[in-house]
């Protein structure tokens, strides 16, 4: 077994989206993407006030690849034009595949709205290879209990695992291509060793506090991309630390991206845009 060695650690820079504050590690400056892992938005921690208008994120379309949406704190009233419709709260996940399109979107419950509260999301979009992004749309939305946990180092790290498969613990989530996620939480001191296969593409971002990785030291948000030349990842943590770790094949194929759509070809991307303003996504209206 070879540790992965790192290639570059990517330190999000705060914008302001709304009332949210949004760091965005993924895409960045030299970095379009972590094939198949497009995107990761990283909002909050952010206190809402009581008597808020929620979440800004109203109707708007996806083509092309599945969104996953990790709710840490407050919750996200989900509505798409296919018909799927849930409220997740604090430690649930909702993962969409929008497949050949739909309209969605995410917005907070009205006991949110009324009373506020803190908020802490990632979205995270993942590619889809050619022959899946025209299947259907389809909607999976889970709350906290409904996320297996394990243990590691004498209770010192736990591991909620979304999809894929950690140690004897298999995720609730089947995607429509295979990626493995999984939030992993470690106390000072606590440390794992995940096993990945060389060939797949690693996701490792560190929310909040300090660890070190295949001997370097890493602290804050921060994304770390290693290079495919191992197929172990020795984590310990010196403070109170998340991380949102996955892996993934690359699917080595073109992606052509405008705003809310990814394709392969820039004639799909147009052919994405027409079907959304004909109507051919459905409609959803707040």
């Amino acid at each position: 077994m070879i540790q992965r060695t790192i290639q570059a650690v990517i330190t999000p820079q705060a914008q302001r989206l709304g009332p949210l504050t949004m760091h965005q590690p993924l895409p960045a400056n030299g970095l379009d993407q972590l094939d198949p892992f497009l995107l990761l938005h990283h909002h909050g921690p952010t206190t809402f006030s009581a008597h808020n208008s929620g979440l800004p994120f109203g109707p708007h379309p996806h083509r092309g690849f599945e969104t996953v949406t990790f709710i840490y704190e407050g919750d996200v009233r989900h509505r798409d034009s296919s018909g799927f419709s849930s409220t997740i709260q604090t430690g649930g996940i909702q993962w969409m595949t929008t497949g050949r399109g739909l309209v969605h979107s995410e917005g907070s419950s009205e006991e949110f709205r009324e009373k506020g509260g803190p908020v802490e999301l990632i979205q995270l979009w993942t590619n889809l290879p050619a022959r899946f992004k025209g299947v259907d749309p389809h909607y999976v939305g889970l709350q906290k209990d409904a996320i297996p946990d394990l243990t590691l180092d004498d209770g010192n790290v736990t591991v909620a695992v979304t999809s894929g498969t950690w140690n004897d613990i298999t995720g609730p989530i089947q995607p429509v291509y295979d990626v493995e996620l999984a939030n992993v939480t470690l106390l000072p001191g606590g440390s794992f060793v995940r096993q990945v296969e060389t060939s797949r593409t690693v996701l490792f971002y560190l929310l909040n506090g300090s660890v070190v990785v295949n001997g370097r030291e890493v602290s804050g948000r921060a994304l770390v991309v290693f290079n495919n030349d191992g197929d172990e990842l020795h984590v310990r943590a010196t403070d109170n630390s998340r991380i949102l770790l996955g892996s993934a094949e690359p699917i080595n194929e073109p992606v052509v991206s405008h705003g809310p759509f990814v394709m392969n070809t820039e004639q799909e991307i147009r052919q994405a845009v027409m079907d959304y303003q004909s109507g051919r996504m459905g409609t959803l209206t707040d």
